[in-house]
Protein backbone atom coordinates (compact mmCIF):
# COMPACT_ATOMS: atom_id res chain seq x y z
CA UNK A 1 0.00 0.00 0.00
CA UNK A 2 2.90 2.37 0.90
CA UNK A 3 5.51 1.87 -2.01
CA UNK A 4 7.13 5.04 -3.72
CA UNK A 5 5.80 7.26 -1.24
CA UNK A 6 6.70 9.45 1.24
CA UNK A 7 4.93 8.75 4.38
CA UNK A 8 4.34 9.67 7.71
CA UNK A 9 3.13 7.05 10.09
CA UNK A 10 3.69 7.99 13.59
CA UNK A 11 2.43 4.52 14.95
CA UNK A 12 -0.43 6.25 16.97
CA UNK A 13 -2.93 4.01 18.24
CA UNK A 14 -6.09 4.26 16.04
CA UNK A 15 -9.48 5.80 17.37
CA UNK A 16 -12.84 6.25 15.55
CA UNK A 17 -15.53 8.64 16.98
CA UNK A 18 -18.60 10.55 15.88
CA UNK A 19 -19.10 13.95 14.96
CA UNK A 20 -22.77 15.38 16.23
CA UNK A 21 -24.82 18.50 15.83
CA UNK A 22 -26.55 19.76 19.37
CA UNK A 23 -29.48 20.36 17.29
CA UNK A 24 -32.15 22.22 20.67
CA UNK A 25 -34.75 21.04 18.58
CA UNK A 26 -34.19 17.31 18.99
CA UNK A 27 -32.22 17.25 22.39
CA UNK A 28 -33.00 13.36 22.70
CA UNK A 29 -32.27 12.18 19.41
CA UNK A 30 -29.26 14.16 19.64
CA UNK A 31 -28.31 12.14 23.30
CA UNK A 32 -29.44 9.02 21.01
CA UNK A 33 -26.60 9.46 18.38
CA UNK A 34 -24.17 10.32 21.71
CA UNK A 35 -25.40 6.39 22.89
CA UNK A 36 -25.24 5.00 19.58
CA UNK A 37 -21.56 5.95 18.86
CA UNK A 38 -20.52 3.95 22.03
CA UNK A 39 -23.08 0.47 21.38
CA UNK A 40 -21.67 0.96 17.58
CA UNK A 41 -18.03 0.41 19.34
CA UNK A 42 -16.59 3.52 18.31
CA UNK A 43 -14.16 5.11 20.66
CA UNK A 44 -15.08 8.92 21.04
CA UNK A 45 -18.23 11.22 20.10
CA UNK A 46 -17.34 14.76 19.86
CA UNK A 47 -20.01 17.83 19.78
CA UNK A 48 -19.46 21.43 17.66
CA UNK A 49 -19.57 24.47 19.87
CA UNK A 50 -20.78 27.62 18.49
CA UNK A 51 -22.44 28.89 21.68
CA UNK A 52 -23.70 32.19 19.54
CA UNK A 53 -26.01 29.64 17.57
CA UNK A 54 -29.81 29.72 19.02
CA UNK A 55 -30.62 26.67 17.74
CA UNK A 56 -28.04 24.64 19.41
CA UNK A 57 -27.60 23.29 22.78
CA UNK A 58 -24.67 24.09 24.81
CA UNK A 59 -22.21 21.56 24.16
CA UNK A 60 -20.45 21.24 27.65
CA UNK A 61 -23.90 20.40 28.96
CA UNK A 62 -24.80 18.02 26.05
CA UNK A 63 -21.36 16.33 27.15
CA UNK A 64 -22.06 15.92 30.43
CA UNK A 65 -25.62 14.51 29.75
CA UNK A 66 -24.02 11.74 26.95
CA UNK A 67 -21.21 11.31 29.87
CA UNK A 68 -23.66 10.28 32.20
CA UNK A 69 -25.88 7.77 29.85
CA UNK A 70 -22.67 6.01 28.92
CA UNK A 71 -19.53 4.16 30.33
CA UNK A 72 -16.57 3.75 28.45
CA UNK A 73 -17.29 6.67 25.65
CA UNK A 74 -14.75 9.46 25.63
CA UNK A 75 -16.66 13.10 24.60
CA UNK A 76 -15.13 16.39 23.55
CA UNK A 77 -16.18 19.39 22.03
CA UNK A 78 -14.88 19.91 18.26
CA UNK A 79 -13.95 21.99 19.04
CA UNK A 80 -14.30 24.83 22.23
CA UNK A 81 -14.89 28.59 21.03
CA UNK A 82 -12.45 30.33 23.03
CA UNK A 83 -13.41 33.51 23.10
CA UNK A 84 -16.69 32.91 24.43
CA UNK A 85 -15.38 30.75 27.59
CA UNK A 86 -12.78 31.93 29.68
CA UNK A 87 -9.91 29.67 30.29
CA UNK A 88 -9.81 29.61 33.73
CA UNK A 89 -13.47 28.79 34.08
CA UNK A 90 -13.19 26.61 31.04
CA UNK A 91 -10.65 24.54 32.45
CA UNK A 92 -12.73 23.94 35.71
CA UNK A 93 -15.11 22.62 33.41
CA UNK A 94 -13.98 20.15 31.49
CA UNK A 95 -11.88 18.76 34.70
CA UNK A 96 -15.06 18.80 36.24
CA UNK A 97 -16.58 16.56 33.70
CA UNK A 98 -13.44 14.54 33.39
CA UNK A 99 -13.96 13.99 37.34
CA UNK A 100 -17.21 13.04 36.61
CA UNK A 101 -17.29 10.68 34.14
CA UNK A 102 -13.79 8.77 35.30
CA UNK A 103 -11.11 10.41 32.92
CA UNK A 104 -13.69 10.21 29.74
CA UNK A 105 -13.24 13.87 28.57
CA UNK A 106 -10.29 15.43 26.25
CA UNK A 107 -10.08 19.26 25.40
CA UNK A 108 -11.17 19.92 21.55
CA UNK A 109 -10.34 23.97 21.60
CA UNK A 110 -9.87 26.63 18.58
CA UNK A 111 -9.15 30.28 18.55
CA UNK A 112 -12.40 31.42 17.33
CA UNK A 113 -13.95 32.53 14.31
CA UNK A 114 -17.44 34.05 12.97
CA UNK A 115 -16.03 37.41 14.70
CA UNK A 116 -19.40 39.24 14.45
CA UNK A 117 -21.47 36.61 16.34
CA UNK A 118 -18.61 36.38 18.65
CA UNK A 119 -19.06 39.82 19.22
CA UNK A 120 -23.06 39.93 19.36
CA UNK A 121 -22.80 37.48 22.02
CA UNK A 122 -20.93 39.87 24.49
CA UNK A 123 -17.25 38.38 23.26
CA UNK A 124 -14.42 40.23 21.91
CA UNK A 125 -13.45 40.81 17.74
CA UNK A 126 -9.85 39.75 17.54
CA UNK A 127 -7.10 39.87 14.35
CA UNK A 128 -6.22 36.34 12.99
CA UNK A 129 -2.48 37.24 14.73
CA UNK A 130 -4.15 38.19 18.08
CA UNK A 131 -6.37 35.35 18.18
CA UNK A 132 -3.31 32.75 17.84
CA UNK A 133 -1.63 34.88 20.51
CA UNK A 134 -4.80 34.36 22.77
CA UNK A 135 -5.42 30.90 22.07
CA UNK A 136 -1.67 30.85 23.25
CA UNK A 137 -2.53 32.25 26.62
CA UNK A 138 -5.60 30.21 27.19
CA UNK A 139 -3.41 27.02 27.05
CA UNK A 140 -1.48 28.15 29.37
CA UNK A 141 -3.72 29.35 31.46
CA UNK A 142 -5.81 26.21 31.11
CA UNK A 143 -2.90 23.98 32.07
CA UNK A 144 -2.07 25.78 34.98
CA UNK A 145 -5.80 25.62 36.26
CA UNK A 146 -5.17 21.81 35.95
CA UNK A 147 -1.62 21.69 37.63
CA UNK A 148 -2.76 20.72 41.48
CA UNK A 149 0.97 21.18 42.47
CA UNK A 150 1.34 24.69 41.85
CA UNK A 151 0.43 26.99 44.36
CA UNK A 152 -1.13 29.50 41.87
CA UNK A 153 -2.30 30.31 38.76
CA UNK A 154 -0.37 33.60 37.35
CA UNK A 155 -0.85 34.44 33.80
CA UNK A 156 -0.27 37.91 32.85
CA UNK A 157 -1.01 37.84 28.93
CA UNK A 158 -2.58 40.36 26.72
CA UNK A 159 -5.42 38.83 25.97
CA UNK A 160 -6.08 37.01 29.40
CA UNK A 161 -5.01 37.40 32.52
CA UNK A 162 -5.35 35.69 35.83
CA UNK A 163 -3.71 36.57 38.65
CA UNK A 164 -3.15 34.19 41.84
CA UNK A 165 -5.89 32.07 41.28
CA UNK A 166 -5.97 28.51 43.00
CA UNK A 167 -6.05 26.29 40.97
CA UNK A 168 -7.81 22.82 40.53
CA UNK A 169 -9.56 20.70 40.60
CA UNK A 170 -7.39 18.43 38.60
CA UNK A 171 -8.69 15.92 35.68
CA UNK A 172 -9.14 12.59 36.29
CA UNK A 173 -6.81 11.54 33.40
CA UNK A 174 -3.46 13.08 31.61
CA UNK A 175 -6.65 15.21 29.84
CA UNK A 176 -5.08 15.99 25.72
CA UNK A 177 -6.01 19.44 24.47
CA UNK A 178 -6.51 18.91 20.34
CA UNK A 179 -6.16 22.58 18.72
CA UNK A 180 -8.43 22.70 15.58
CA UNK A 181 -5.88 24.57 13.22
CA UNK A 182 -5.63 25.58 9.34
CA UNK A 183 -3.38 28.51 9.28
CA UNK A 184 0.78 28.49 9.32
CA UNK A 185 0.80 30.20 12.72
CA UNK A 186 -1.96 27.95 14.32
CA UNK A 187 -0.12 24.90 13.22
CA UNK A 188 2.85 26.11 14.84
CA UNK A 189 1.07 26.40 17.96
CA UNK A 190 -0.61 23.37 17.81
CA UNK A 191 3.41 21.74 17.12
CA UNK A 192 4.80 23.57 20.43
CA UNK A 193 1.75 23.36 22.73
CA UNK A 194 -0.70 20.70 22.06
CA UNK A 195 -1.58 17.30 22.29
CA UNK A 196 -3.38 16.90 19.04
CA UNK A 197 -4.18 18.15 15.49
CA UNK A 198 -8.08 18.54 14.70
CA UNK A 199 -8.76 19.28 11.57
CA UNK A 200 -11.85 19.27 9.27
CA UNK A 201 -11.83 17.08 5.48
CA UNK A 202 -14.21 19.82 4.36
CA UNK A 203 -11.21 22.53 4.79
CA UNK A 204 -7.74 20.65 4.49
CA UNK A 205 -8.32 18.10 2.09
CA UNK A 206 -5.80 14.92 2.53
CA UNK A 207 -3.39 16.54 -0.52
CA UNK A 208 -2.97 19.28 2.15
CA UNK A 209 -2.13 16.79 4.87
CA UNK A 210 1.57 16.40 4.59
CA UNK A 211 2.28 20.09 3.87
CA UNK A 212 0.35 20.74 7.58
CA UNK A 213 1.93 17.99 8.86
CA UNK A 214 5.34 19.12 8.49
CA UNK A 215 4.53 22.33 10.18
CA UNK A 216 3.58 20.92 13.34
CA UNK A 217 6.45 18.63 13.38
CA UNK A 218 8.94 21.85 12.44
CA UNK A 219 7.50 23.62 15.13
CA UNK A 220 7.80 20.51 17.44
CA UNK A 221 11.01 19.66 17.03
CA UNK A 222 12.13 23.23 17.39
CA UNK A 223 10.51 23.06 20.76
CA UNK A 224 12.06 20.28 21.92
CA UNK A 225 9.09 17.70 21.47
CA UNK A 226 8.70 14.35 19.91
CA UNK A 227 6.20 15.20 16.99
CA UNK A 228 4.83 11.85 17.00
CA UNK A 229 3.32 12.53 20.57
CA UNK A 230 1.31 14.62 19.02
CA UNK A 231 -2.35 12.88 18.04
CA UNK A 232 -3.01 13.58 14.53
CA UNK A 233 -7.35 13.19 14.59
CA UNK A 234 -9.14 14.39 11.77
CA UNK A 235 -12.85 15.13 11.01
CA UNK A 236 -14.05 12.88 7.26
CA UNK A 237 -17.26 12.83 5.54
CA UNK A 238 -19.27 10.15 5.51
CA UNK A 239 -18.86 7.74 1.94
CA UNK A 240 -20.21 5.33 0.57
CA UNK A 241 -17.59 4.48 -1.52
CA UNK A 242 -16.71 0.42 -0.94
CA UNK A 243 -12.74 1.58 -0.56
CA UNK A 244 -13.54 4.03 2.45
CA UNK A 245 -11.65 2.04 4.60
CA UNK A 246 -9.06 1.33 2.44
CA UNK A 247 -8.61 5.22 1.93
CA UNK A 248 -8.87 5.75 5.69
CA UNK A 249 -5.89 3.12 6.25
CA UNK A 250 -4.39 5.12 3.64
CA UNK A 251 -4.51 8.26 5.55
CA UNK A 252 -3.25 6.68 8.66
CA UNK A 253 -0.33 5.06 7.25
CA UNK A 254 0.90 7.76 4.55
CA UNK A 255 -0.35 10.62 6.94
CA UNK A 256 -0.50 9.86 10.24
CA UNK A 257 -4.01 10.33 10.69
CA UNK A 258 -4.88 8.41 13.58
CA UNK A 259 -8.31 9.55 14.90
CA UNK A 260 -11.22 9.43 12.22
CA UNK A 261 -14.45 11.43 13.08
CA UNK A 262 -17.14 10.95 10.65
CA UNK A 263 -19.27 14.00 10.32
CA UNK A 264 -23.12 13.70 10.54
CA UNK A 265 -25.87 12.69 12.27
CA UNK A 266 -26.60 9.26 10.54
CA UNK A 267 -27.68 6.41 12.30
CA UNK A 268 -27.01 4.14 9.47
CA UNK A 269 -23.51 5.96 8.75
CA UNK A 270 -23.08 5.53 12.62
CA UNK A 271 -23.28 2.00 13.21
CA UNK A 272 -21.52 1.30 9.56
CA UNK A 273 -18.83 3.22 10.90
CA UNK A 274 -18.18 1.34 13.70
CA UNK A 275 -19.38 -2.38 12.65
CA UNK A 276 -17.49 -2.45 9.61
CA UNK A 277 -15.47 0.86 8.43
CA UNK A 278 -13.24 0.81 11.68
CA UNK A 279 -12.66 -2.94 12.30
CA UNK A 280 -11.66 -2.96 8.95
CA UNK A 281 -9.38 -0.11 9.15
CA UNK A 282 -7.48 -1.58 12.12
CA UNK A 283 -6.70 -4.75 10.28
CA UNK A 284 -5.17 -3.22 7.75
CA UNK A 285 -2.93 -0.69 9.63
CA UNK A 286 -2.46 -3.36 11.39
CA UNK A 287 -1.35 -5.92 8.72
CA UNK A 288 0.93 -3.21 7.11
CA UNK A 289 2.67 -2.48 10.20
CA UNK A 290 3.64 -5.84 10.91
CA UNK A 291 4.32 -6.53 7.51
CA UNK A 292 1.63 -9.52 7.31
CA UNK A 293 -1.64 -9.76 5.80
CA UNK A 294 -5.23 -10.97 7.26
CA UNK A 295 -7.42 -13.48 5.18
CA UNK A 296 -10.99 -11.40 6.57
CA UNK A 297 -13.14 -14.44 6.17
CA UNK A 298 -10.68 -16.16 8.42
CA UNK A 299 -10.40 -13.03 10.93
CA UNK A 300 -14.21 -13.54 11.35
CA UNK A 301 -13.88 -17.05 12.54
CA UNK A 302 -10.72 -16.51 14.67
CA UNK A 303 -13.12 -13.06 16.40
CA UNK A 304 -16.33 -15.42 16.39
CA UNK A 305 -14.38 -18.59 17.76
CA UNK A 306 -13.17 -16.43 20.51
CA UNK A 307 -16.33 -14.53 21.33
CA UNK A 308 -18.30 -17.81 21.40
CA UNK A 309 -16.32 -21.00 22.70
CA UNK A 310 -15.29 -20.89 26.05
CA UNK A 311 -12.56 -22.76 25.23
CA UNK A 312 -11.22 -20.53 23.44
CA UNK A 313 -10.64 -17.70 26.27
CA UNK A 314 -9.90 -20.06 28.71
CA UNK A 315 -13.03 -18.87 30.91
CA UNK A 316 -17.07 -18.76 30.49
CA UNK A 317 -18.82 -15.56 31.88
CA UNK A 318 -21.66 -18.40 33.20
CA UNK A 319 -19.18 -20.62 34.43
CA UNK A 320 -17.36 -17.99 36.35
CA UNK A 321 -20.65 -16.74 37.80
CA UNK A 322 -21.40 -20.61 38.70
CA UNK A 323 -18.21 -20.60 40.90
CA UNK A 324 -20.07 -19.79 44.17
CA UNK A 325 -22.35 -23.30 44.81
CA UNK A 326 -25.78 -22.08 43.15
CA UNK A 327 -28.79 -22.84 45.14
CA UNK A 328 -30.68 -24.47 42.86
CA UNK A 329 -30.07 -26.54 39.33
CA UNK A 330 -33.62 -27.47 39.23
CA UNK A 331 -36.73 -25.82 38.62
CA UNK A 332 -34.61 -23.26 36.44
CA UNK A 333 -36.69 -24.18 33.53
CA UNK A 334 -35.59 -25.45 30.11
CA UNK A 335 -32.89 -23.99 28.05
CA UNK A 336 -33.29 -21.50 25.23
CA UNK A 337 -35.41 -23.05 21.93
CA UNK A 338 -32.66 -24.81 19.78
CA UNK A 339 -35.39 -25.58 17.01
CA UNK A 340 -34.13 -22.76 14.75
CA UNK A 341 -30.56 -23.31 13.18
CA UNK A 342 -28.15 -20.42 12.70
CA UNK A 343 -25.78 -21.69 10.15
CA UNK A 344 -22.40 -20.06 10.02
CA UNK A 345 -23.82 -17.36 12.31
CA UNK A 346 -23.03 -16.34 15.77
CA UNK A 347 -23.48 -18.81 18.44
CA UNK A 348 -25.41 -17.08 21.54
CA UNK A 349 -24.28 -17.89 24.71
CA UNK A 350 -26.62 -20.22 26.41
CA UNK A 351 -28.17 -20.49 29.79
CA UNK A 352 -26.52 -22.83 31.90
CA UNK A 353 -29.91 -23.73 34.06
CA UNK A 354 -28.12 -22.26 36.92
CA UNK A 355 -30.84 -20.57 39.59
CA UNK A 356 -29.48 -19.15 42.86
CA UNK A 357 -33.08 -17.57 44.32
CA UNK A 358 -35.87 -19.38 44.83
CA UNK A 359 -37.78 -16.50 43.20
CA UNK A 360 -39.14 -17.09 39.27
CA UNK A 361 -40.49 -13.88 37.81
CA UNK A 362 -41.52 -15.36 34.71
CA UNK A 363 -41.88 -18.87 33.71
CA UNK A 364 -39.36 -19.66 30.84
CA UNK A 365 -41.08 -22.26 29.10
CA UNK A 366 -43.72 -19.58 28.13
CA UNK A 367 -41.92 -17.45 25.87
CA UNK A 368 -42.96 -17.75 22.26
CA UNK A 369 -40.09 -18.38 19.65
CA UNK A 370 -39.28 -16.52 16.03
CA UNK A 371 -39.62 -18.43 13.33
CA UNK A 372 -38.06 -16.84 9.75
CA UNK A 373 -40.05 -17.50 6.62
CA UNK A 374 -37.73 -16.09 4.65
CA UNK A 375 -34.85 -18.22 3.40
CA UNK A 376 -31.75 -18.94 5.59
CA UNK A 377 -28.83 -16.57 5.45
CA UNK A 378 -25.86 -16.89 3.92
CA UNK A 379 -23.98 -15.12 6.60
CA UNK A 380 -22.00 -12.75 5.08
CA UNK A 381 -19.11 -10.68 7.17
CA UNK A 382 -21.17 -7.55 7.28
CA UNK A 383 -24.20 -10.57 9.00
CA UNK A 384 -22.25 -11.96 11.07
CA UNK A 385 -20.96 -8.47 12.49
CA UNK A 386 -24.74 -7.48 13.04
CA UNK A 387 -25.71 -10.95 15.26
CA UNK A 388 -21.96 -10.50 16.76
CA UNK A 389 -22.38 -7.01 18.09
CA UNK A 390 -25.68 -7.94 20.34
CA UNK A 391 -23.46 -10.89 22.08
CA UNK A 392 -20.47 -9.16 22.62
CA UNK A 393 -22.32 -6.07 24.36
CA UNK A 394 -24.19 -8.96 26.74
CA UNK A 395 -21.14 -10.42 27.50
CA UNK A 396 -20.10 -6.84 28.76
CA UNK A 397 -23.55 -7.19 30.88
CA UNK A 398 -22.58 -10.61 31.72
CA UNK A 399 -18.71 -9.34 32.98
CA UNK A 400 -21.13 -6.80 35.10
CA UNK A 401 -22.78 -9.56 37.25
CA UNK A 402 -19.57 -10.95 38.28
CA UNK A 403 -18.47 -7.71 39.55
CA UNK A 404 -21.51 -7.03 41.24
CA UNK A 405 -21.09 -10.50 43.22
CA UNK A 406 -17.19 -9.15 43.88
CA UNK A 407 -18.72 -6.21 45.06
CA UNK A 408 -20.95 -8.23 48.11
CA UNK A 409 -17.54 -9.81 48.93
CA UNK A 410 -16.01 -6.36 49.87
CA UNK A 411 -18.99 -4.91 51.42
CA UNK A 412 -19.12 -8.05 53.94
CA UNK A 413 -15.57 -8.00 54.10
CA UNK A 414 -15.77 -3.96 55.24
CA UNK A 415 -12.88 -3.19 52.32
CA UNK A 416 -16.14 -1.18 50.43
CA UNK A 417 -18.90 0.70 52.13
CA UNK A 418 -22.52 0.42 50.79
CA UNK A 419 -22.16 3.83 49.49
CA UNK A 420 -19.62 3.15 47.44
CA UNK A 421 -21.00 -0.07 46.40
CA UNK A 422 -24.07 1.80 45.42
CA UNK A 423 -22.27 4.45 43.46
CA UNK A 424 -20.42 2.14 41.51
CA UNK A 425 -23.57 0.31 40.34
CA UNK A 426 -25.20 2.80 39.45
CA UNK A 427 -22.75 3.55 37.28
CA UNK A 428 -22.57 0.13 35.43
CA UNK A 429 -24.14 -0.08 31.73
CA UNK A 430 -26.76 -2.29 33.44
CA UNK A 431 -28.32 0.23 35.71
CA UNK A 432 -27.77 3.53 33.17
CA UNK A 433 -30.05 1.91 30.61
CA UNK A 434 -33.19 1.06 32.36
CA UNK A 435 -33.10 -2.21 30.75
CA UNK A 436 -34.46 -1.18 26.55
CA UNK A 437 -32.86 -3.99 24.97
CA UNK A 438 -29.95 -4.07 27.25
CA UNK A 439 -27.40 -2.15 27.00
CA UNK A 440 -27.71 -2.56 23.09
CA UNK A 441 -31.29 -0.50 23.00
CA UNK A 442 -29.77 2.27 24.55
CA UNK A 443 -28.88 3.31 20.78
CA UNK A 444 -32.24 3.02 19.65
CA UNK A 445 -35.00 3.12 21.92
CA UNK A 446 -35.97 5.13 24.87
CA UNK A 447 -37.90 3.30 27.91
CA UNK A 448 -39.90 0.36 26.34
CA UNK A 449 -42.81 1.86 27.71
CA UNK A 450 -42.94 4.66 25.49
CA UNK A 451 -41.54 3.12 22.27
CA UNK A 452 -39.69 6.10 21.28
CA UNK A 453 -41.99 7.87 19.49
CA UNK A 454 -39.25 8.85 16.58
CA UNK A 455 -39.81 5.52 15.17
CA UNK A 456 -36.98 5.68 12.70
CA UNK A 457 -34.10 5.44 15.70
CA UNK A 458 -35.81 2.88 17.66
CA UNK A 459 -35.30 -0.53 16.97
CA UNK A 460 -38.26 -2.63 18.26
CA UNK A 461 -40.33 -0.72 16.14
CA UNK A 462 -38.06 -1.33 13.14
CA UNK A 463 -38.18 -5.23 13.88
CA UNK A 464 -41.72 -5.49 14.67
CA UNK A 465 -42.57 -3.69 11.02
CA UNK A 466 -39.66 -5.82 9.09
CA UNK A 467 -41.65 -8.99 10.30
CA UNK A 468 -44.99 -8.99 11.88
CA UNK A 469 -43.89 -13.03 13.48
CA UNK A 470 -41.37 -11.20 15.84
CA UNK A 471 -44.25 -9.32 17.57
CA UNK A 472 -44.75 -12.10 20.44
CA UNK A 473 -40.83 -12.39 21.00
CA UNK A 474 -40.63 -8.34 21.30
CA UNK A 475 -43.74 -7.94 23.59
CA UNK A 476 -42.56 -10.81 26.05
CA UNK A 477 -38.81 -9.27 25.34
CA UNK A 478 -40.57 -5.93 26.75
CA UNK A 479 -42.37 -7.14 29.82
CA UNK A 480 -38.92 -9.21 31.25
CA UNK A 481 -36.92 -5.44 30.59
CA UNK A 482 -40.16 -3.89 33.19
CA UNK A 483 -39.19 -7.27 34.71
CA UNK A 484 -35.56 -6.43 35.33
CA UNK A 485 -36.08 -2.68 36.00
CA UNK A 486 -37.68 -3.62 39.09
CA UNK A 487 -35.12 -6.44 40.50
CA UNK A 488 -32.51 -3.20 40.03
CA UNK A 489 -34.73 -1.47 42.15
CA UNK A 490 -34.51 -4.11 44.26
CA UNK A 491 -30.89 -3.86 44.56
CA UNK A 492 -30.51 -0.58 45.46
CA UNK A 493 -33.03 -0.58 48.00
CA UNK A 494 -31.03 -3.64 49.60
CA UNK A 495 -27.81 -1.35 49.66
CA UNK A 496 -29.83 0.96 51.35
CA UNK A 497 -30.49 -1.51 53.73
CA UNK A 498 -27.12 -2.35 54.15
CA UNK A 499 -26.13 1.24 55.78
CA UNK A 500 -28.84 0.82 58.37
CA UNK A 501 -27.19 -2.40 60.16
CA UNK A 502 -25.38 -6.04 59.34
CA UNK A 503 -28.91 -7.65 58.88
CA UNK A 504 -28.87 -5.86 55.19
CA UNK A 505 -26.75 -7.92 53.45
CA UNK A 506 -28.49 -11.19 53.42
CA UNK A 507 -31.03 -8.89 51.73
CA UNK A 508 -28.64 -7.45 49.52
CA UNK A 509 -27.54 -10.90 48.68
CA UNK A 510 -30.82 -12.55 47.75
CA UNK A 511 -31.43 -9.06 45.18
CA UNK A 512 -28.28 -9.78 43.43
CA UNK A 513 -28.97 -13.74 43.05
CA UNK A 514 -32.55 -12.72 41.61
CA UNK A 515 -30.90 -10.50 39.31
CA UNK A 516 -27.96 -12.84 37.91
CA UNK A 517 -31.10 -15.50 37.57
CA UNK A 518 -33.06 -13.09 35.51
CA UNK A 519 -30.32 -11.61 33.23
CA UNK A 520 -28.52 -14.90 33.05
CA UNK A 521 -31.82 -15.93 31.41
CA UNK A 522 -33.24 -13.23 29.72
CA UNK A 523 -29.77 -12.27 27.82
CA UNK A 524 -29.81 -15.68 26.53
CA UNK A 525 -33.28 -15.86 25.33
CA UNK A 526 -32.69 -12.59 23.59
CA UNK A 527 -29.82 -13.39 21.58
CA UNK A 528 -31.14 -16.47 20.78
CA UNK A 529 -34.40 -15.09 19.09
CA UNK A 530 -32.77 -11.76 18.00
CA UNK A 531 -29.40 -12.64 16.36
CA UNK A 532 -30.88 -13.35 13.42
CA UNK A 533 -33.11 -10.81 12.54
CA UNK A 534 -30.42 -7.86 13.29
CA UNK A 535 -28.11 -9.36 10.50
CA UNK A 536 -31.50 -9.67 7.92
CA UNK A 537 -33.15 -6.45 8.83
CA UNK A 538 -30.64 -4.47 9.91
CA UNK A 539 -31.25 -1.28 12.55
CA UNK A 540 -33.56 0.75 11.40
Amino acid sequence: MRQDRDVTDYGQDLQFGTFLTPDASRPDQVVELGLLTEAAGLDLATVQDHPYQARFLDSWALIGTIAARTSTLRLTTNVTNLPLRPPFVLAKTVASLDLLSRGRIELGIGAGAFWDAVVAAGGPRRTPKEAVAALAEGIEIIRATWDAARRSVRVYGTHYRVVGAHPGPAPAHAMEIWVGAIGPKMLALTGRSADGWLPSQAYVPPDQLAEKNARIDEAALAAGRDPGQIRRLYNVNPSTDPAWAEQLAELALVHGASTFIVAGDDAQVIQRFGSEIAPAVRDLVTAERTGGSRDPDRLDSETHATATDPSATGADGDAELSAEPPRSRSEAGPDVPRGRRLGDGPRPTPDDGVRRSDRRPWDDATRPTYAPSSAPLTWTAHERASGQHLIDVHDHLRTELRQLFDLIDQVAAGAVDAGRARSLINAMTMRQNDWTLGAYCQSYCRLVTTHHSLEDASLFPHLRSADVALSPVIDRLEAEHHVIAGVLDEVDRALVAVVSGPDGLPELRRAVDLLSDTMTSHLSYEEHELVEPLARFGFS
